[in-house]
């Protein structure tokens, strides 16, 4: 597959996935609000666990998905014999760990390098609501009052 192909068709699955985790992690936002509107113990620990267990479980639901969608992308690209080798080729490079033990040849390599980019972007997002969700819990607030 040509260079520019290979660019545009990353590109656009890459822009899919940052739509997916974006769309998680708004309504992540709004499943963590009405956790803690509906909380009666707002400063117990089991509210702390609710409010940072859902956020960690939006995260994790959305970054699988992306792997996913990366996986069946990648599928027609490559020779693996199966889904497994193409689901974990595509979680290797999207975590940008890269063991390097199973590759694409020279016509796919850069379209599988864009998962890289999707993971990095997407890791930033997650990191950022992870530490949003923990900045808002009532134990991480300062008490203006005394």
């Amino acid at each position: 597959m040509p260079v520019n192909l290979q660019i545009l068709l990353g590109s656009l699955v890459l822009a899919l996935c940052g739509g997916v985790h974006v769309w998680a992690l708004a309504l992540g936002a709004r499943l963590l609000h009405r956790i803690a509107r509906a909380s009666v113990a707002k400063r117990g620990i089991l509210h702390s666990f609710k409010i940072v267990g859902a956020a960690f479980a939006i995260i994790v639901f959305a970054h699988s998905a992306e792997v996913w969608i990366w996986a069946f992308a990648l599928a027609p690209l490559s020779d693996f014999a199966d889904l497994e080798k193409t689901l974990y080729f595509a979680l290797v490079t999207y975590t940008t760990l890269g063991y390097g033990d199973v590759v694409l040849g020279p016509d796919a390599r850069i379209f599988a390098a864009m998962s890289s980019v999707t993971g990095l972007l997407t890791f930033g997002l997650s990191t950022a609501f992870l530490a949003a969700a923990l900045a808002n819990l009532p134990a991480f607030k300062i008490d203006d009052e005394g």
